[in-house]
């Protein structure tokens, strides 16, 4: 038999449906008599039909049966005295099946019943077919955002980034729609966890170029990367703050973008050797900032690849926090003289030990391996700049100063290259 709750609002009853509804087939498991319970009772009782009693419909009816089509969809028959057009068209928008107008009849009520559900699986197969054609289509957008991001980062023809996405799903037994969603969140995670990285390499950078303008070495050359850095920096704030979730990175951006918009005010007007420590202060809680935002992203980003993209992208951050102690040394400043050295050898620890990192890595491809030993020389270049034990001076402080800010300039721009290598690599994209 089929399963029916009745619907009657009131505690009136007009007509004699629950009496006729078990001849016409039906078994009535309950009888529901304010709107507001319908969806809470239908779910409870999982009925087959829902059959109605309304001679004057209202808007909680129609609600009542709108939310029954979204949560527990069922075919809905109701009997009414009311011939409104308008109601008869709002209730076919709610999920009526059928719509009887001063029509009830004992003998009528089996073939109106299977009117109901015949335009009930009418519908649920039209909106499947609906669904189907909609998931196809927004497949087809991923596809092309996949093949695009492939395309981009291999130099592909349109065909063979197809043929990498099909062989994938092959592979894993997924649609082309599911592997081409993953390239797609590789990409954003990767690009994410690049421009976080950014973040810590600019916190230093920015005291680099300060001390460089301080010591006018080539001032406007110096101002010029300066400005240009503070525009990236803004510019991967606005990306970060728009690419990434507020409810899982909300906290960290917010601090990066109060900790930034300290230290960009703190980088305007001519340098002096007085706001030296207040510049550095920042920056150093600006590459905290980032550092914490960056080890989030990979570990969401969930894949061992970000992890290769993390150190490359470090690497830039080293190179100019080094260069920026061997500035301040070079430029005598004293203040954090004493734990200086130390944390320079620590940076260098740091550096190289990634460099041997990346220069271990299999399938290295010849312009990352061109790549690391350029910026093994530029390292070495850097570290003869850098005084050992000794103050110079005059000509001998320039050459110094000028070949620290050529080298760290140097390798910012290899590492700069070898993490786009590495977001861009085929091994990246595909997780």
């Amino acid at each position: 038999m089929t399963s029916v709750l009745l619907l009657r609002p009131g505690s009136r009853a007009l007509l004699p449906l629950q009496d006729d509804l078990p001849a016409a087939g039906c078994q009535v498991l309950a009888i529901v008599e304010d709107c507001s319970k319908l969806v809470q009772v239908a779910v409870q009782h999982a009925p087959d039909l829902v059959v109605g009693e309304v001679a004057r419909p209202d808007e909680a009816l129609f609600k009542a049966t709108q939310t029954l089509a979204e949560v527990l969809p069922r075919p809905v028959l109701l009997f009414t005295s009311d011939a409104d057009a308008a109601h008869i068209e709002r209730a076919t928008g709610a999920g009526v099946h059928a719509w009887v107008v001063n029509g009830y009849g004992a003998a009528r009520l089996r073939p109106l019943v299977q009117l109901a559900q015949a335009r009930f699986e009418r519908e649920q197969a039209l909106l499947e077919q609906l669904r189907d054609v909609s998931q196809r289509f927004e497949e087809r957008k991923l596809v092309e955002r996949a093949k695009g991001i492939l395309m981009r980062a291999r130099a592909l023809t349109d065909d063979d980034a197809f043929q990498i996405l099909r062989t994938a799903s092959m592979h894993t037994n997924q649609r082309l729609g599911q592997v081409s969603e993953q390239i797609i969140q590789s990409a954003h995670f990767a690009e994410a966890v690049n421009r976080a990285g950014q973040l810590r390499m600019f916190s230093q950078r920015l005291v680099k170029l300060y001390l460089l303008r301080l010591a006018d070495v080539q001032s406007r050359q110096q101002q010029a990367l300066l400005d240009e850095s503070i525009q990236r920096v803004d510019a991967n704030l606005a990306w970060l703050g728009k690419g990434l979730s507020q409810p899982s990175f909300g906290d960290l951006l917010g601090l990066l973008g109060a900790t930034w918009q300290a230290l960009k005010a703190s980088l305007k007007g001519k340098p002096a050797p007085a706001q030296v420590p207040r510049v550095d202060e920042l920056a150093d809680r600006l590459l905290q900032d980032a550092e914490r935002l960056t080890a989030s992203l990979q570990h969401a980003g969930a894949m061992a690849s970000l992890q290769v993209l993390n150190a490359a992208g470090r690497q830039r951050m080293l190179s100019q926090r080094f260069a920026k102690m061997a500035l301040m040394d070079l430029l005598d400043l004293e203040e954090g003289s004493a734990s200086r050295s130390a944390a320079m050898t620590e940076v260098q620890h740091d550096f190289e030990r990634a460099l041997a990192y990346l220069n271990g890595l299999p399938l290295t491809t010849p312009d990352i391996r061109t790549a690391l030993d350029q910026a093994t020389t530029g390292w070495r270049q850097m570290l003869a700049a850098t005084p050992q034990g000794h103050r110079p001076a005059g000509r001998d402080r320039l050459a110094r100063l000028e070949t620290v800010a050529h080298a760290s300039e140097g390798l910012l721009a290899q590492f700069e290259s070898l993490s786009t290598h590495y977001e861009r690599s085929m091994q990246m994209l595909m997780g």
